[in-house]
């Protein structure tokens, strides 16, 4: 008898779990990758982490937003300008893999919608031209400002070691 006044219960609770599961699958993945190291290896890794998390919440029938955030050393992954005479100057590993690692970037960009965002700060701390950041790149005035940001909204933060 008792059972029979807990069921409404039971199933109430059953199908708000169960609702607020199914809303967490239709509002996808929100996810922010961080990049403020040099290493082109390490950044490489970054973007296959990228394309390997898009696929995997494709093949769930999820749909992804991923933003991707450069600050500091980040930069150098953005232009083709070398940069000499900054930190940030680009070096032989660099140099080697940077049409390899531009175009992986630019079809994040353009075929698989990542949003990337470039620390404003930072490019205006090397004298770097607006124009000479990679098309498809969007200045933000704080890089760390913007994944706070993201994060406030829900992202997934990222960052391959």
């Amino acid at each position: 008898m008792r059972f029979f006044k807990l069921l409404p219960l039971l199933l109430i609770s059953f199908f708000l779990v169960t609702s607020m599961t199914a809303q967490a699958a239709d509002d996808g993945a929100k996810v922010v990758y961080h990049v403020d190291f040099k290493n082109p290896t390490r950044y490489s890794a970054t973007l296959t982490s990228i394309n390997n998390i898009i696929n995997f919440y494709e093949s769930q029938l999820m749909e992804a937003e991923v933003h991707l955030v450069f600050v500091g050393y980040g930069l150098r992954f953005t232009t083709d300008d070398a940069l000499k005479g900054t930190p940030y100057a680009a070096d032989k590993a660099l140099l080697e893999r940077r049409e390899e690692l531009k175009g992986r970037l630019d079809a994040l960009i353009n075929v698989r919608g990542v949003k990337v965002h470039l620390c404003d700060k930072t490019r205006k701390e090397v004298g770097l031209d607006k124009a000479k950041v990679y098309k498809g790149i969007d200045l933000t005035a704080s890089g760390v400002a913007k994944i706070a940001m993201l994060q406030s909204e829900g992202f997934a933060y990222l960052k391959i070691q």
